[in-house]
């Protein structure tokens, strides 16, 4: 039985449990989220104890890191080192995105060693092996992309991005209107072309309800690609971006209706005055499902430093409404991720859902947020560390400035929180 079919069967499961006591909140809120949709909690029934994620409506926002293999660069023991690094940093899950070298092996290790929910990209590996099979991507059969999704929830996968919402009809208006970078999707890219070449339709959208019988005897959450999301922000809120999420919607609605746990992934690149209007879209049309975001990029003229780019707009984006942020690292649009650019782009992530869990009123958040002014005020310096998102780089910058006098890392003496305080007798 999935999450969700327990839930609207009046059982608290032991991951809805975790989820609240993770929380703070009273278990029935969560049972009540998961029954309606507006909640998820990925946990494939063959994976291993995991620290269960719960993902959605009155929940703090989540971060996800990306991890993974490529034909030039398959270094399982790299990836290794990024999943842990990534973990380290706070990432409450991470998707293998391998399209190189050993891929059911490098998924092996990913599942063996996460500690919190693992994702996956059926579409790339069922598009590798076609062109070791057949000699191109255009080669792939339908019973290929079922086949990647089976075998990948079989492993115990616990959520997965499918490029559903994909269809000829989309393709035509993207044709028919055009756009500055077209499609960015790579599983996306992969589906055009394959639908393009053999002038089919995406069996994935044809044949949505066997995918949905897979996905539900494993209880793998299903995450709807955003197989033409905006990669510019002159791409945003277009045609063919707002078509692939009315048909999300549809899918969100059989999805759920089957018992299948369902999100939607979003955009992209997105200006900031487009990031409320398209998160409000979302929600309206998907019925509240989670939304797992893609950056979301407020500009397009910051490689090297788009995990910056990303936190900006992810922070409006979470303000607004998104529930799963999906880490961008330095090296977004400029080459694979070094372990620190992992280690950048999660942290980048977490400052940008903790915003934005202030902005949607989360007691907790506010809560830190007031015990870190507190300590600073004090000159607690201990306390401040502890409270930091990164609590070794604040170590290391406020072991360096009055450590052992306990003076303010700035202003030293002249600390004008102290100043003041001394007057308002609170120092």
């Amino acid at each position: 039985m999935t999450q969700v079919l327990a839930a609207r069967a009046g059982k608290v499961t032991p991951e809805m449990e975790m989820v609240a006591a993770g929380e703070g909140l009273d278990v029935n809120l969560i049972q009540a989220g998961v029954a309606a949709g507006r909640i998820v909690i990925p946990r494939n029934i063959n994976r291993k104890q995991i620290k269960a994620c719960g993902i959605g409506q009155g929940l703090r926002v989540k971060v996800n890191a990306l991890i993974g293999t490529s034909s030039d660069r398959d270094r399982i023991e790299v990836e290794e080192r990024k999943l842990a690094i990534a973990e380290a940093a706070g990432c409450d899950a991470v998707m293998d995105l391998s399209t190189g070298g050993d891929i059911d092996g490098m998924r092996r290790q990913t599942l063996e060693k996460a500690g919190v929910p693992v994702g996956s990209v059926p579409i790339y590996q069922a598009a590798i092996e076609a062109i070791e099979k057949r000699g191109a991507i255009v080669g792939m059969t339908a019973e290929d992309m079922f086949d990647a999704v089976e075998k990948q929830a079989a492993a115990g996968v616990d959520f997965m991005a499918i490029h559903c919402a994909l269809n000829v009809d989309v393709i035509k208006r993207l044709q028919a209107r055009g756009r500055v970078t077209d499609v960015v999707s790579r599983g996306g890219a992969f589906l055009t072309g394959w639908m393009l070449h053999n002038q089919k339709e995406n069996p994935l959208y044809e044949q949505f309800d066997r995918l949905l019988a897979i996905l539900k005897e494993y209880d793998v959450t299903l995450s709807l690609g955003d197989a033409i999301r905006p990669g510019s922000t002159a791409d945003s809120l277009d045609g063919a971006q707002l078509q692939g999420l009315i048909i999300a919607g549809e899918l969100v609605a059989r999805a759920q209706a089957a018992g299948v746990q369902v999100m939607v992934e979003g955009p992209g690149h997105v200006p900031m005055h487009h990031i409320e209007a398209t998160m409000l879209l979302q929600k309206r049309l998907c019925d509240g499902a989670p939304y797992f975001i893609l950056g979301t990029l407020a500009t397009d003229v910051a490689p090297g430093y788009d995990h910056i780019t990303s936190a900006i707009g992810g922070a409006i984006a979470g303000a607004a409404g998104a529930d799963f942020l999906c880490y961008v690292t330095p090296a977004e649009h400029l080459g694979l991720p070094t372990e620190e650019d992992v280690r950048d782009g999660v942290m980048a992530a977490r400052i940008a859902a903790h915003a934005a869990d202030l902005a949607r009123g989360d007691r907790r958040a506010w809560e830190r947020d007031l015990q870190m002014a507190r300590a600073k005020v004090a000159l607690d310096l201990d306390r401040q560390i502890s409270l930091s998102i990164d609590p070794h780089r604040s170590r290391a910058a406020l072991g360096e400035n009055g450590e052992e006098e306990r003076l303010c890392a700035v202003c030293g003496n002249d600390c004008a929180a102290q100043i003041a305080a001394r007057y308002f007798g609170i120092a």
